[in-house]
């Protein structure tokens, strides 16, 4: 992989995830302690947030695959998304909130797919390069992460005040993370048209949807994409609830801890992203060796383990190390998962089935994941209005376990690893 290469498309992940990562994490405090949303609502907003997942197969990838280059996509969609990202930073009222959140969805959603598989589509090597890529996806996550924690911290904590009036004026000043990704997202459309040249692909097929469900429904992809909708639930009921959780065991945090990360939970999260670099830049490595299902089974081991920790744990370093645990969740089953997805298609489908994937993980996944976690949160309170979060991070724990059952069960065997194949 060339310099110049490595270069563009680690800069298209930095944005790409930044432009997320700016709000994604702190939205569930924002809607529910400055705008008065209730749990349902909430829920709703997380599930129309993902509708763009469901729409992007059959629309972004057959765009990508056969009409439209990739790189033109990206552009329009992204400076679309920046006007109306930045619009969510003043609506006030659930009906306005939910429709530009849905508006916003449509745009933004098909542009993640869209990314790997235009990176996918010019590194030499997948497997030696792709992981050196996409962790600067993560990069960018960490970065707006501590970023809104410092800007939280020093332009919205105002001193003197009790731990409540502390609460209500962070949680107003999260608006401006919508601002900052509105930002990201206009230099990201930009930036869009200097990509490498992605052309469309002629297939067999006019519908390059159909040809990669055609392909899916074969081991071992039809296992992963079964896997992939209660682990996606999961993965979104971690992002749904742990700022709030998080936020809270911060007032009473050292200083050090809050001068690092800043404040909102958010960017203490970004922990999680810190160990999820050293594990992209392990797998290509491990994967040599490792069976594919072995790595599967680390990831939702860590998903389990991370819940357990919610639930139980009383230690603050033990709930942060946590929050590190993210870096095996993604990295082992989601990174893995996209990077099956891409050896067992053909060339001329691969962004639908990118597509595909991307519909379960952050379409049906969140969706379904943001209702249940909003129930669920609705159970875990008690009649005080104080949340049991033995309760709340129980279920998800339980429902990883189920998983790796089902992994062991019914996931193809052997030792044939990522970089065998297509």
């Amino acid at each position: 992989m060339g310099a110049a290469l490595g270069s563009s498309l680690s800069l298209m992940m930095f944005l790409q995830y930044a432009i997320w990562g700016a709000w994604l994490p702190i939205l569930w405090p924002y809607l529910e302690g400055h705008r008065g949303f209730d749990a349902g609502q909430i829920g709703n907003m997380f599930a129309v947030g993902a509708v763009g997942a469901l729409v992007a197969p059959f629309v972004a990838g057959q765009i990508a695959d056969r009409w439209f280059a990739t790189e033109r996509f990206l552009g329009i969609s992204h400076l679309v998304g920046a006007v109306l990202v930045w619009k969510l930073a003043a609506l006030e009222t659930y009906d306005e909130f939910l429709w530009f959140s849905l508006a916003y969805s449509l745009v933004y959603s098909p542009t993640m797919p869209l990314t790997n598989s235009l990176a996918f589509h010019h590194l030499p090597d997948r497997d030696r390069d792709f992981g050196k890529v996409r962790l600067w996806g993560t990069i960018g996550w960490i970065a707006v992460g501590i970023g809104m924690g410092q800007w939280l911290l020093h332009v919205h904590t105002p001193a003197g005040i009790n731990d409540e009036a502390i609460r209500m004026a962070q949680d107003a000043g999260r608006a401006d993370a919508f601002k900052l990704s509105a930002m990201l997202g206009a230099l990201m459309g930009v930036y869009c048209f200097f990509l490498p040249h992605t052309p469309p692909v002629p297939g067999e097929q006019r519908s390059a949807t159909a040809e990669a469900l055609k392909e899916i429904r074969r081991n071992p992809l039809l296992i992963l994409f079964l896997l992939a909708v209660p682990i996606s639930c999961i993965h979104q009921f971690y992002f749904v609830h742990t700022a709030g959780f998080l936020s809270r065991l911060q007032t009473d945090a050292a200083d050090t801890v809050n001068q690092v990360f800043g404040v909102g939970g958010g960017g203490l999260m970004t922990l999680g992203q810190v160990v999820e670099i050293f594990v992209l830049a392990a797998i290509p490595l491990v994967a040599k060796n490792v069976s594919r299902k072995s790595l599967l089974a680390v990831g939702i081991l860590a998903y389990g383990l991370r819940m357990a920790i919610f639930a139980y744990a009383e230690s603050v370093p033990l709930i942060i190390g946590g929050v590190m645990l993210h870096g095996l969740c993604f990295g082992c089953f989601i990174f893995v998962a996209f990077m099956i997805v891409d050896e067992e298609t053909t060339g001329d489908v691969r962004a639908s089935a990118q597509s595909l994937f991307n519909l379960v993980i952050v379409g049906i996944g969140v969706i379904v994941g943001s209702k249940l976690a909003a129930e669920v949160a609705d159970w875990a309170t008690g009649a005080d209005g104080v949340m049991d979060y033995a309760r709340l991070f129980g279920v998800p724990m339980w429902a990883s376990l189920g998983c790796l059952v089902l992994l062991a069960l019914c996931y193809p065997g052997g030792r044939r690893t990522l970089n065998e194949g297509a």
